[in-house]
């Protein structure tokens, strides 16, 4: 079963600015290319942080208020001072969250939503700029075909797990929703197909009508407390 990654549907003609990079000429990027963000790269195309419209913004929020008050906390402070910035690096906010090259989408979505983030630079395992990869993006796979969801799961699922009993199990997928009948030998068979066929990209529910031969949860059980099965 094919393991979709961040490399399947990220934007690899990623835009980056260098940490010298002036304001304006950030602000300008961001308008004229309709970005929310760009990441800031070393002479190495290391990723060193990003520079996000919220960042920016700081300039107009603290226009002509940039001194630190008695009771401002350490992020106003860090918020006030990227008022005064000149620089990308200066601006960005590092270190930045990113997502190594490779990693299911499942986990950068996971982690999307953990950070707290929108969009997540991918790295190499040397920390260089591969692409970026959006919510947006994360949500391609589920632009698939329902002919292509069919053929995933017949070859990614029953083909390479349930071989033996592909052949009494029918799939029919509808908007993502795919529903599988037929007959197999064990409970755990079903369980199995529709674990598995619920990992298929672009799947967006699994109605399981599968009946089974034997009931073998009981052994599945005892098989799980000894680490058998």
């Amino acid at each position: 079963m094919k393991k979709w990654v961040v490399d399947d549907v990220m934007t690899a003609a990623v835009v980056s600015v260098p940490a010298d990079a002036p304001y304006r000429s950030v602000v300008d990027l961001l308008v004229s290319q309709r970005f929310s963000a760009v990441p800031v790269v070393d002479l190495f195309g290391r990723v060193i942080g990003l520079v996000s419209e919220a960042d920016l913004l700081r300039k107009i929020e603290y226009a002509g208020d940039e001194q630190p008050r008695v009771f401002d906390g350490r992020r106003r402070r860090g918020e006030r001072a990227k008022a005064t910035a000149r620089t990308a690096v200066q601006l960005m906010s590092s270190p930045a969250v990113t997502v190594s090259n490779g990693t299911s989408i499942a986990a950068a979505a996971r982690l999307m939503d953990k950070e707290g983030v929108k969009r997540l630079p991918v790295i190499d395992d040397l920390g260089r700029l591969m692409g970026i990869v959006s919510r947006g993006d994360l949500l391609k796979t589920h632009l698939r075909s329902d002919d292509e969801i069919r053929a995933d799961v017949e070859d990614g699922v029953l083909r390479d797990f349930l071989a033996e009993e592909c052949r009494s199990v029918q799939i029919a997928v509808s908007g993502g929703v795919v529903t599988l009948t037929g007959g197999v030998d064990r409970w755990s068979t079903t369980q199995m197909a529709e674990r598995l066929t619920r990992q298929v990209a672009g799947v967006v529910d699994v109605v399981s009508k599968l009946t089974y031969q034997f009931d073998d949860r009981d052994a599945t059980v005892v098989g799980l407390a000894y680490g058998i099965g």
